[in-house]
């Protein structure tokens, strides 16, 4: 077996979550907004903004602007946006290796924070492509998603890792035949890639 690319998560790996279950929360309390009618109204609106079917805008619309407010939408954006905070030693540890090997993102995300996020942070830098469920349709853990990065990037299963914090996600990836690692830490992972000969 020989590794020829990694697959990165974004959220909970090389960034914090972008707009995960404790982003939410502290946004929540900030404008004084009830948490169970957001969460219900978030429930069915996440997917569709995820799978790039809906914009952040609609988002926002469905489940935070349908009643007046006494904020504005780029107020809300901008707390949303401000979530996203970069783990500094993964993304270290991803920018030596993307001098070494080529490697990509393999994320959920919706099109607005996604991109918001690969600039704030410069992902472009050292990641080829972005393989995003907006981008693609699909969301992990559905094990297509992986099949179609494996068919856009012309690798082999087994020539792949794919990094990711989510168990699920992992188990996902190792079903189509990736090598996975669930990301605990910078170190954790980097002791991972040595022992599949990445580093």
């Amino acid at each position: 077996m020989t590794i020829k690319a990694l697959f990165w998560d974004l959220g909970g790996v090389l960034l914090t979550n972008g707009w995960d279950r404790e982003q939410r929360a502290g946004v929540l309390e900030r404008f004084g907004l009830e948490a169970t009618e957001f969460g219900e109204r978030h429930k069915l609106a996440v997917p569709e903004l995820e799978l790039g079917r809906m914009t952040l805008a609609e988002y926002m619309q469905q489940v935070v602007f349908y009643t007046p407010r006494d904020f504005t939408p780029d107020q809300f954006r901008a707390a949303m946006e401000a979530q996203s905070q970069p783990h500094l030693d993964a993304l270290e540890l991803a920018r030596d290796l993307g001098s070494r090997w080529r490697m990509y993102a393999l994320n959920n995300e919706g099109h607005d924070l996604n991109e918001y996020r690969i600039k704030a942070f410069a992902l472009g830098d050292f990641l080829l492509s972005f393989y995003t469920s907006c981008y693609l349709g699909v969301m992990k853990p559905n094990p297509a998603i992986y099949r179609l990065g494996l068919s856009l990037t012309q690798l082999a299963p087994s020539e792949v890792v794919m990094i990711d914090d989510r168990p699920q996600n992992v188990e996902a990836a190792r079903s189509v035949g990736m090598q996975g690692i669930q990301y605990e830490s910078a170190p954790q992972l980097g002791e991972a890639l040595d022992r599949l000969g990445v580093r």
